[in-house]
């Protein structure tokens, strides 16, 4: 019975990429016509404006604006009644402290146990001042003042791993993530969320059938269902620690007993820490699929300054996504195949890939000769509350680089949901919409001179963050 239910939902999938309507628009035209004739803020709103179809490459824990985050965590009736504590100053100079201390968070279990010197450091989350609070977001994300990959990597997530293991928080702050996506019209949200390791405000750790029930009881609520975003979860193991393996296994066997929302498994972590090289995880992926059927898997491989061989190696491991892979344009075997096989997509991040210096210049990423050479690709935000950014932030960045086609547009938002891991059925629905929605954005625009389309966008109401901001002077906000 399964096994025709997959069947049948697949072939929805593909009738609906067939139809008429997923092949053709002569909206093109009208779209070349704004993009040449709009103001700045009048190509951000009529991005902010367009139907997008999935967000593939994100991180649940680090996707979510420090004022969310602060805005939950100071309140108990959506923080599960939780205290949190900021480290704010020291009792000791500070050339001595380590970076990663300064504005770390911590729990009120966590901070009862310190000594009363070391209490004297923290202040509670809502008692900050105006400069503690604005200390206190800046320490959260890469605002341009010379962060970079050290920050991003070894200083800010350490600041908040204590907030990330509270569920109420972190199943709020997807909500909150959910409600931004679906103001800027996307449709699918796929994103690595955990569960394992969450920790109840006495120090319980909460095994994980219980907290996957908490977070399905919070998703049923009406504003979830508001939002019009379709939610789905991938489980992600850290690659390079020692036990990455035995890691892996238990990964793969929650996703097998949890596919209503978990649709796949990723493997994250900087590629530069050797210890995490793809090969070393080919003899545990292919135990595991001889004991399980079929898991969908997007790995994050090719997140590096050098060539490697990362990118076929993660293939090899039976991915059918790959998250960055920006130096897959330095190995030319493996880019010849996915340009001939199309089996495979490329998760685009063109903010986080300029932000960690991966593409200082993004004239120079390689994301359009993916998408020009026949390598599905689409865009997606990676950890965008650390870079104060949107899914528009990352479209306007690429038409406004690389001109992109409407034509273009169309197949990148149609890639990112024919190849998302939603179940056949979901996914058809999804794809179906996508094409009703963008219909509709056509009519809006298409069918009116161009003067009354520009006009229109002032009732677009974008949204923009500090990236929009800093980047290109917009403040809609």
């Amino acid at each position: 019975m399964l096994s025709r239910i997959l069947v049948r939902g697949w072939l929805l999938v593909v009738a609906s990429l067939a139809s008429p309507a997923a092949h053709a628009s002569d909206f093109g035209p009208r779209f070349d016509e704004i993009v040449a004739r709009a103001t700045p803020a009048q190509l951000y709103a009529f991005l902010y404006d367009m139907p997008k179809g999935g967000d593939l490459h994100n991180h649940a824990a680090g996707a979510s604006r420090a004022e969310w985050m602060y805005a939950v965590c100071t309140d108990p009736a959506r923080n599960g009644g939780e205290a949190f504590f900021a480290r704010t100053r020291f009792t000791d100079s500070p050339d001595a402290v380590d970076p990663t201390a300064q504005y770390q968070t911590v729990r009120k279990k966590t901070y009862d146990l310190l000594p009363e010197r070391a209490k004297a450091e923290f202040v509670p989350l809502g008692s900050m001042t105006p400069g503690e609070r604005a200390g206190w977001y800046a320490a959260t994300r890469l605002d341009g003042r010379g962060d970079g990959r050290l920050e991003f990597f070894s200083h800010i997530w350490p600041r908040l791993a204590q907030l990330n293991q509270c569920l109420p928080v972190a199943t709020e702050l997807l909500v909150e993530n959910m409600k931004a996506f679906g103001a800027e019209h996307l449709a699918y949200l796929e994103t690595q969320f955990l569960v394992e390791g969450m920790v109840d405000n006495d120090g319980r750790t909460i095994p994980d059938d219980e907290a996957v029930a908490f977070v399905k009881r919070r998703l049923s609520m009406p504003d979830v269902a508001a939002t019009g975003v379709t939610v789905r979860f991938q489980r992600t193991i850290l690659r390079f620690t020692p036990d990455a393996e035995l890691r892996l296994a238990k990964a793969y066997a929650f996703v097998d007993a949890h596919r209503d929302l978990w649709v796949g498994l990723n493997m994250a972590g900087i590629e530069e820490n050797g210890y995490g090289y793809p090969s070393r995880f080919l003899d545990t992926f292919r135990r595991l699929r001889a004991r399980y059927p079929t898991l969908a898997l997007s790995i994050h491989a090719g997140e590096m300054d050098g060539p490697d061989k990362h990118v076929r190696d993660t293939l090899l491991l039976g991915a059918t996504r790959i998250g960055h892979g920006i130096n897959l344009i330095k190995d030319p075997d493996t880019l010849l195949l996915l340009q001939q096989t199309r089996r495979v997509l490329v998760e685009i991040n063109l903010i986080s890939n300029r932000l960690l210096g991966y593409v200082p210049d993004l004239s120079a990423h390689p994301f359009p000769e993916y998408l020009r050479t026949g390598v599905p690709v689409c865009l997606n935000t990676d950890d965008r509350g650390m870079w104060d950014s949107n899914m528009t932030d990352e479209y306007y960045t690429a038409v406004t680089l690389f001109h992109l086609s409407w034509e273009e547009i169309l197949r990148m938002g149609r890639d990112s949901l024919s190849h998302s891991f939603a179940q056949p059925d979901v996914k058809a629905g999804l794809v179906s919409d996508f094409e009703r929605r963008i219909a509709a954005f056509e009519a809006r625009y298409g069918a009116i001179p161009l003067d009354g389309a520009l006009g229109s966008l002032s009732t677009a109401k974008p949204v923009s963050y500090g990236y929009a901001r800093r980047t290109w002077g917009f403040d809609f906000n």
